[in-house]
């Protein structure tokens, strides 16, 4: 008995001289591990006569619930010494005034899309939406595309598969809502104008300061019995005079070739003295007209496409396209102060 007295002032002052929660857990095993010494004296209870036995295996048993309680005590205390020496070393000064919420804000790309928006919707036109994974029919041979044509090759389209691409032009938008359109008003004899603006991301194999593999474009759509390549010019002059906000602005159409419409034009407008061009344009060819079902004979309409990044850039000054992409914080927070 006299030696389970000694184990167990020996571990009671050892673990109060204990510091670290490691050295603890060491000690511990020197008492009640399966080398223990407490241990030691339980596997030699088998040695003592049936008289002896319960007496001191009680006292073992009792001396073990000592152990194990001034082992957790201790536990606890170094547990708390070490909260209180991180809270000591980590404690806020609540009298400094707070940081505050960082506030978010649009994108310049995303702020001249809703600038774009607001324009055209101010003269009536509507906003139609569409997939940006489109089938070859859509993208391009609803759009008088055809299979020889430089678009359709790989080296300057992202193909899914063989049927199907990440669009190139939200052109395939029109065919969409043309389609629709005229299934929605095929009771009637004459069938409503579309006016119609079509914006949304686009894909293309190019990258450098002045186009991107990822970028947006407005296109848009006016079809009717009375359309004429006057309202086109007329459509464009005033949306970039209030776009930005002149009406020294000028506009310009050079000829040129877009299979989709026919006679085509590229679209100038007048900046720093000189002349910049802006997108295509032209009248809505008719073997477009006949892919959605549109009678050409009777319905005549024009069609242009503008680059949104492009526009952005001349708003604000900005001289590389990929700035825009590059999700620089410091650059975008300009456009939202």
């Amino acid at each position: 008995m006299q030696e389970l007295e000694q184990i167990l002032d020996g571990a009671l002052k050892t673990f109060a001289a204990l510091e670290d929660a490691a050295a603890l857990e060491n000690a511990k095993a020197r008492y009640l591990g399966k080398e223990g010494s407490l241990t030691g004296l339980l596997k030699g209870l088998g040695k003592l006569s049936a008289e002896e036995r319960p007496a001191v295996g009680a006292r073992i048993n009792q001396v073990k619930q000592q152990i194990e309680a001034a082992l957790q005590a201790r536990r606890d205390t170094i547990q708390q010494q070490a909260l209180q020496q991180k809270l000591a070393a980590e404690a806020l000064d609540v009298t400094l005034p707070g940081r505050g919420v960082g506030v978010g804000g649009l994108h310049p790309v995303t702020r001249t899309l809703e600038r774009i928006e607001t324009l055209f919707h101010s003269i009536g036109y509507a906003v139609a939406e569409g997939p940006e994974i489109e089938s070859d029919f859509y993208n391009f041979t609803a759009l008088n595309i055809p299979e020889d044509h430089p678009a359709r090759a790989m080296h300057d389209t992202f193909y899914i598969d063989e049927q199907h691409v990440l669009r190139t032009h939200t052109s395939p938008i029109q065919i969409r809502y043309m389609q629709a359109h005229l299934e929605k008003y095929k009771h009637l004899e004459a069938m409503p104008d579309i006016r119609i603006i079509a914006p949304g991301r686009v894909y293309r194999v190019d990258s450098d300061a002045t186009h991107s593999p990822m970028f947006h474009q407005v296109e848009g759509l006016w079809i009717g019995e009375r359309v004429s390549f006057a309202d086109l010019k007329g459509v464009i002059a005033d949306f970039l005079k209030n776009y930005f906000e002149t009406e020294d602005m000028q506009v310009r159409f050079r000829p040129s070739f877009f299979p989709f419409t026919e006679p085509s034009a590229e679209m100038d407008m007048s900046w720093n003295g000189g002349w910049l061009e802006i997108g295509g344009c032209g009248m809505v060819h008719p073997n477009v007209l006949k892919h959605v079902g549109i009678d050409s004979e009777k319905y005549i309409g024009f069609a242009f496409g503008v680059g949104v990044e492009r526009l952005a850039m001349l708003r604000y000054g900005v001289n590389d396209l990929r700035l825009f992409f590059e999700n620089d914080l410091q650059f975008l927070k300009q456009f939202n102060s």
